[in-house]
Parts: C-alpha cells; sequence; structure tokens
C-alpha cells in the first residue's frame, strides 16, 4: 500500500456525526494499481437519512446569518490552503491525474471557496415599479432571494475536490443544505473536504448537517435524486447519465454539467504555432480526462500542413509516465476499463479511414499521447466524448465550414477558434453553439468565477458560485400595500373579478 495516513474520522458524514458504514472498498493508484486507502461505502438507506437530516435542517440553513456562512467559507479555504501539499498528493494517487493538473486543481478549489464567500454579500434582489399600471398605485414591489432547499451535488472522478466544492460551496453560500456524493474512484479528497467544511460550520454556531456526504454506486444516486424533498440537482458528468437523472428527477430542478467533444478552429490566419502549442496543452493536460480538453483540430486547407508540421514538431515534448513527478503530463486513465475504451474507438476509426500519425499505443499502462487524422463522421473518436489523451485532425475549405463542423456535434460545451481577424473571432461567437467560445487560448481555459456550462447535450445551467447561486435560489416577490386606507380597484381592475388584460397586470 501507498502510504496515506486518512485524517477523516470513520464512517461517513451524515447527519451531525459520523455513522458506521457495512463496507469499506480499496482506493487503488490508477498508476500502478497500488491501494491508496479504504473509502466507506454507502447504501441507499443512508442516502435517505441524509435527506431527512436536510429536511430537518432546511429552516436553520435559510435562516443562518450572512456573516456565519462567510466565515465558514473563509475558514474552509484557510485550512485547505494551509493544507495544500497534502491535499495535491493525495489527488494525484486517487486520481493518477499528474501532479501539474492536481496543483491546479486546489488553487481552482481555493479560488472556488473564496469567491462563493464574497458571494454571500451579493445576494439580494431589486424593486420593482408595479405603478406602471393604475392597478398599481400606491403598492411597493420588490423581489428577494431565497434558498431553493435541499442541494444534491455529484460530482465526477477527473477533478474530485474541485468539482464538489463548486456543489457545496454555493449551495452553503445560498443557505441551502447539501448533500454531495463523490465517484467511487475518488471519494478520499471530497471526504476530507467536507470534514473541513463541517468543523467550520461548527465554529460558526451552524449545524455541522448543513453539509453531508455519501458514497456509493447508482443506486445511492437514484436515491439521492429521485427523493422528492430535494431542491436541486447539481450533477457533473457524463451525458448519458445526466439525462437519465433529468428524466428521473422531475419535477426537481437539475443542472447538468455533461460531456463534450471541444473543437479548436484554427483560420487560415492563426499564428500556427500558438494554434500547435495549444493543442498541445489543451489536449493532453489532465490526460485528456477534462470535458473541455482539445478533441476536434478542424484547420482551415491553406494552413493544414504547415500546422501539422508545427504539431508534429511539439509531441515528442509531452513527457508520459509516472504522475507524481512534476515534468508527467501524461499518465495512466482512472482504470484499464477507460483506456480498453479508448483504443477500441482509436482502432474503429482507423478502421473507417483514419490514420495515426502519432501515438495510438500503450505502454507500461498508459495511452501514449495520440494523433488521428481525418477521422471520418460516425465515429466515436469524432462524434463523441474520448476522455483521453487523444485529439483528431481534421481540414475543411473555409473557415465557415470550420464553424459548420464545430457546430454539428451533439455536443456544445467550449470551443476555440485561433484567429488574427477581429472580424473572424467576433463571428465565432455569434455563430459557435456552445456555452463558451475563446479566442486565441485552448478551449479548457476556465475561470471559476465565469459563467460555465453548455447547450445541447452537454448539459442545462450554469457553475461559477455567482451563477450558481442564482440557480439554487428562487425569486420571492413582495406586493405591499403600506396604508389599508389607499387606493383599491374599481369594478373593472384586476382584484374585483373583472376578466383580467393579457398585457399586463395578470393574476393567475
Amino acid at each position: 500500500m501507498i502510504a496515506y495516513d486518512p485524517t477523516n474520522p470513520p464512517g461517513l458524514p451524515i447527519g451531525a456525526d459520523w455513522v458506521p458504514v457495512p463496507r469499506h472498498a480499496p482506493v487503488t493508484f490508477p498508476f500502478n494499481g497500488e491501494q491508496v486507502g479504504s473509502a466507506p461505502v454507502g447504501t441507499a438507506q443512508l442516502a435517505e437519512a441524509a435527506i431527512t437530516h436536510a429536511v430537518g435542517l432546511r429552516a436553520q440553513a435559510a435562516a443562518l446569518p450572512s456573516h456565519a456562512r462567510r466565515a465558514a467559507l473563509a475558514e474552509t479555504h484557510r485550512v485547505l490552503g494551509e493544507r495544500r501539499d497534502e491535499l495535491e498528493q493525495l489527488l494525484v494517487l486517487e486520481t493518477g491525474k499528474p501532479l501539474v493538473d492536481c496543483r491546479v486543481e486546489v488553487d481552482r478549489t481555493l479560488l472556488t471557496l473564496a469567491v462563493s464567500a464574497e458571494e454571500v454579500a451579493r445576494l439580494h434582489g431589486e424593486t420593482v415599479p408595479l405603478d406602471l399600471l393604475p392597478s398599481g398605485e400606491g403598492l411597493i414591489g420588490f423581489w428577494v432571494r431565497k434558498p431553493i432547499g435541499i442541494v444534491v451535488g455529484i460530482a465526477g472522478f477527473n477533478y474530485p475536490l474541485l468539482l464538489a466544492a463548486h456543489k457545496l460551496a454555493p449551495a452553503l453560500a445560498a443557505g441551502c443544505p447539501v448533500v454531495v456524493k463523490p465517484a467511487p474512484q475518488t471519494p478520499l479528497a471530497t471526504l476530507w473536504l467536507v470534514d473541513v467544511v463541517r468543523t467550520a460550520l461548527t465554529q460558526v454556531g451552524a449545524p455541522a448537517g448543513l453539509v453531508q456526504l455519501v458514497t456509493g454506486g447508482v443506486e445511492v444516486g437514484v436515491a439521492l435524486t429521485t427523493d422528492r424533498r430535494v431542491g436541486a440537482v447539481s450533477f457533473t458528468g457524463s451525458a448519458a447519465v445526466g439525462h437519465a437523472i433529468a428524466r428521473d428527477a422531475a419535477p426537481t430542478k437539475v443542472l447538468l454539467e455533461l460531456g463534450s467533444n471541444s473543437a479548436l478552429v484554427v483560420a487560415d490566419d492563426a499564428d500556427l504555432d500558438a494554434a500547435a502549442d495549444a493543442v498541445v496543452r489543451g489536449g493532453y493536460y489532465a490526460s485528456g480526462q477534462a470535458c473541455i480538453s482539445v478533441q476536434r483540430v478542424v484547420v482551415v486547407q491553406q494552413v493544414r500542413d504547415r500546422f501539422l508540421d508545427a504539431l508534429a514538431a511539439r509531441m515528442d515534448r509531452v513527457v508520459v509516465g509516472d504522475p507524481r513527478k512534476p515534468e508527467t503530463r501524461v499518465a495512466a486513465l482512472i482504470d484499464a476499463r477507460s483506456t480498453q475504451r479508448v483504443l477500441a474507438w482509436i482502432e474503429s476509426a482507423v478502421a473507417a479511414g483514419a490514420s495515426v500519425i502519432h501515438g495510438g499505443g500503450v505502454e507500461d499502462g498508459v495511452l501514449s499521447p495520440t494523433v488521428l487524422l481525418d477521422v471520418p463522421d460516425s465515429q466515436s473518436a469524432w462524434d463523441e466524448e474520448i476522455f483521453g489523451p487523444v485529439v483528431a485532425v481534421r481540414s475543411v475549405p473555409t473557415v465557415q465550414d470550420a464553424f459548420d463542423a464545430v457546430n454539428r456535434s451533439r455536443y456544445g460545451l467550449h470551443a476555440s477558434v485561433f484567429t488574427s481577424s477581429l472580424e473572424t473571432a467576433f463571428r465565432a461567437v455569434d455563430v459557435i453553439e456552445a456555452g463558451g467560445v475563446v479566442v486565441n487560448e485552448v478551449p479548457g481555459f476556465r475561470s471559476d468565477v465565469m459563467p460555465y456550462g453548455g447547450v445541447k447535450d452537454s448539459g442545462a445551467g450554469r457553475e461559477g458560485p455567482r451563477f450558481a447561486i442564482d440557480e439554487l435560489t428562487v425569486t420571492r416577490m413582495a406586493i405591499i400595500r403600506p396604508a389599508s386606507g389607499g387606493h383599491r380597484p374599481g369594478p373593472s381592475e384586476p382584484g374585483r373579478g373583472a376578466p383580467v388584460p393579457s398585457s399586463g397586470g395578470e393574476a393567475r
């Protein structure tokens, strides 16, 4: 076993304390299969117990003062910042992700916590001019934001700490109890995060049970997402699972951060060296296990050969191997099954007429950084999310043809275009169907303060603390007549039983 000193109490953080579980499961290091630690495995019954406890805390969560919510998040930020080196090492061990990417994950987690704490002070409403119609004369109107209720946050394996932070920090800021479910392969860092948050909550006089965590498989996820007492489900993962959650959870609000096959367009006026650098940097970070990593590269035909030469010159610089080493950029995928799936997609693309111009094999369990050329439509390596260190390059006659190729995907999370033309840049923003369009940078660029999310099969709703808080609150309209002797509706005005005009003043 690789040395790992767990800091969490035994069991799962459910209710006011940590409860025992029927069994534990090993967590293994994807690079060599060694055991990292042992993780508690939850059940559907424990999931139901967590929701029941959260129901009992809804009113207390909503009434928790702003200063207490902000202080708890700030304290979590402080504690994790002091232990960041240990967190980075743990993330490397349980995800198998290169150290450089785990350092970025911790940086982004800390930013998400800090910004969520700041957003507590910006949770407010506005006044409304109700007297735009005569029936509103003398009325005062304003709206406020109220917590949506219990939040269930389900995170993926690739960025377990960051994704959990994007679920629980905005929920707490909004005044919602939250139940987190990490991916079965990567629960350890998330358990640590939740333990720190619960301790911080008790320090400000709040119940630890405002944040709970349940591990487990599909049955736990179903129990959490189909419970009608839940106000919102926030899920990050595959499109297929996200769609199933949306169907089964209805009418509960569902926020979905799903897959993609992000495209990078190289225009004929692009800086080709910068574009090639971006493909290497954006295609292979986190070993390609990122939903906005570069997967499809669409190059205008005029510069195809020069771009391919620039890309080929850079591929041997991608260091492959042990993710614990600072220089490593590509390591083993999360498990052997994922590696075999990616290999099968590569083989299928080649059988359909594509060429492998770099990589394509496995050495010591690590899939080599791979470049495919001219993958046909209908092949998974082009149409679906490969979630591995594979980039597919295709050329088209014009920039507009490139934009059309980008939009033919069923996904729409992020895309980018490399160009020296402002006209092309703004046209890309106008016509590319994606939640984010990035110019002269990798599609994988994400600042945790910006609205982040997709269109089409890439999901619904937006993350980023400010935007997630909006998603996890509801408006409540206040309509007040200060004086009982004020204006009263006449016989033909709304409020007296007369027909209500559709142009305004409707009562439904």
